[in-house]
């Protein structure tokens, strides 16, 4: 059987820690900031942790 490929599009947008789980930007900072408030603009600065399903996934995706 060959190896299973990784997907290019999760490789970039997700991180696996130390620990194994999966990290990845919040969504909403592209563009559009002016209208935010600063305490939502510093809230979505922090990573997002998936929970326990989507990171199981996700690493299924990245090849692991």
């Amino acid at each position: 059987m060959p190896k299973m490929k990784s997907k290019g599009a999760v490789k970039g947008r997700f991180r696996v820690t130390k620990s194994g789980k999966v990290k990845c930007a919040r969504q909403g900072r592209g563009h559009y900031l002016a209208p935010k408030s600063g305490k939502q603009g510093r809230r979505l600065r922090t990573p997002l942790v998936l929970d326990k399903h989507w990171g199981r996934l996700i690493k299924k995706m990245l090849g692991g």
